[in-house]
């Protein structure tokens, strides 16, 4: 079992992915500007593993289902 699946479904839209690396990279900065140091590099170190995993290691399935050009 995966810690979580970059290839489901819900991931496939670039913004989406785009937009939880930056959440959490977000919140990693709020946590150190408020002098929680450790809660921040776990929100670090959880931005820089979806970072990982959505743009290098793995990348989203093309969908099959056919559009407007078959």
């Amino acid at each position: 079992m995966k810690f979580f699946d970059p290839d489901h479904p819900f991931l496939r839209p670039l913004w989406r992915r785009i937009v939880i690396v930056v959440a959490t990279l977000a919140w990693a900065g709020v946590e150190f500007m408020n002098g929680a140091i450790g809660w921040g590099f776990v929100f670090l170190a959880a931005a820089l593993y979806c970072g990982l995993h959505f743009f290098v290691v793995s990348r989203p399935k093309q969908d099959d289902t056919g559009g407007p050009d078959e």
